[in-house]
């Protein structure tokens, strides 16, 4: 059984964290087209082609990962041409029927069994995965009878939806649908217009989700992955924890990391290698820290994604946020999370408000933000890559990638 992982779009809407292909993004240990490949050969898949884009930054995380049971191929993409037009890329690698998937289905293997069953009932033809929304006109929708798809809208008006199924990005495909895929002309939703072909013609099936998954179009969606990998850890420490230390819940602390005196830490949370945490910090639920970071004294951790080499010095409060790598916040800095109406967050993507949905939500910052003592950032804020905010800012708008960001001093007459 083979299958293809999609990952060679270009992810604008994941800025701040865009400056590599998004399922690169490591979380747990792992980046998360690793922990993709290993839910599909737990699920029984031998080989995988992964279409990537010209700069292969794929290709070599791959080789860096522990995958020794599972043959990886790869095509690519010279140009963002949609997921029609990737899939195409790997015709030559296709032997057979093969599994597609979007490169962030790390939770594959709940469902790859009951796609491949709806497939052997059907003698072997075309099933997709579906999940329930609350918003289905925003989103390609799904006209159903039974299990058989009839028809697939894009955003219809709000009422006019067939239905509230939308496509979850995993499909198992025949090989002869490669021939339906050839006769659609090449634009951002050519997959949809051959699947629709194919079911007129031959058939579509969906397996239906009960509720709504993950879909990784912004970095606050990143959370609902982080909970549900950290619903797998098991309690193991390889690091060193000095006295005074309370451990609570599944916790794992990888090779070379030191936990000071003082430290709490409440599971479930990830902490890689080398890394130095306290003395005297708390680290919350559904935390994951990369290799190489500092957690430094009297700092609090909340529900907060943390890459590789970056260093949270004292006294901050990091809640519901995503750190990219190499960061380094100063002394006191704070990121808020929750608005004082209580109402959920938005945030400003390709100069657009978009509602977060969620009540708690504080910043994402790119790879390389640096900042000052005592800055405070609001909720919802986006900062991008190697961004640098002096200290005593209050931070209320996002923040451009290579930026110098400062609040000017105000005059304090003396009369």
């Amino acid at each position: 059984m083979q299958a293809v992982i999609l990952a060679a779009g270009e992810s604008t809407r994941f800025w701040p964290l865009n400056h590599r292909h998004k399922s690169l993004f490591k979380i747990m240990g792992s980046s998360l087209i690793c922990h993709l490949i290993e839910g599909l050969n737990n699920s029984g898949v031998k080989e995988v082609i992964v279409v990537q884009c010209p700069k292969r930054d794929i290709e070599r995380e791959l080789k860096t990962c522990p995958l020794p049971n599972i043959k990886i191929k790869y095509a690519i993409q010279k140009k963002p041409l949609g997921t029609g037009d990737a899939i195409l890329r790997a015709e030559k690698l296709i032997k057979g029927q093969f599994f597609a998937l979007n490169a962030e289905r790390i939770d594959c293997r709940d469902y790859l069994k009951l796609i491949l069953e709806k497939s052997r009932k059907g003698k072997g033809g075309a099933v997709l995965l579906s999940f329930p929304t609350e918003t289905p006109w925003q989103c390609g929708v799904f006209k159903i009878k039974g299990d058989r798809v009839l028809d697939i809208v894009e955003k219809p008006k709000k009422g006019k939806e067939p239905g509230n199924l939308i496509n979850a990005g995993a499909y198992l495909l025949p090989n002869d649908f490669l021939g339906f895929l050839k006769k659609v002309p090449s634009h951002p939703y050519s997959l949809i217009a051959a699947l629709l072909k194919y079911a007129n013609e031959k058939g579509l099936k969906t397996v239906e989700l009960k509720k709504e998954t993950f879909c990784l179009k912004y970095p606050w969606n990143l959370f609902e992955m982080n909970e549900y990998l950290s619903k797998n850890l098991k309690t193991k420490i390889n690091g060193k924890v000095e006295k005074n230390c309370h451990i609570k819940g599944p916790v794992v602390i990888e090779q070379g990391t030191m936990v000071k005196s003082g430290s709490y830490i409440e599971g479930p949370v990830y902490i890689g290698k080398n890394c130095q945490i306290g003395p005297n910090c708390f680290i919350r639920p559904f935390t994951s820290i990369g290799d190489n970071c500092l957690i430094g004294q009297a700092v609090e951790v909340k529900n907060s994604i943390i890459e590789d080499g970056s260093k949270i010095s004292h006294l901050n409060y990091v809640a519901d946020s995503i750190i990219g790598e190499k960061c380094n916040l100063g002394a006191g800095t704070i990121l808020a999370n929750l608005r004082f109406d209580g109402k959920s967050i938005h945030s400003k993507v390709k100069g657009k408000l978009v509602d977060t949905q969620r009540q708690k939500f504080g910043a994402v910052l790119g790879k390389g933000v640096k900042t000052g003592i005592n800055v405070s950032i609001m909720p919802g804020v986006l900062i991008g890559s190697n961004s640098i905010i002096g200290p005593h800012s209050l931070v209320r708008e996002n923040i451009k990638d290579n930026e110098i960001f400062y609040t000017k001093l105000q005059k304090i007459s003396r009369k």
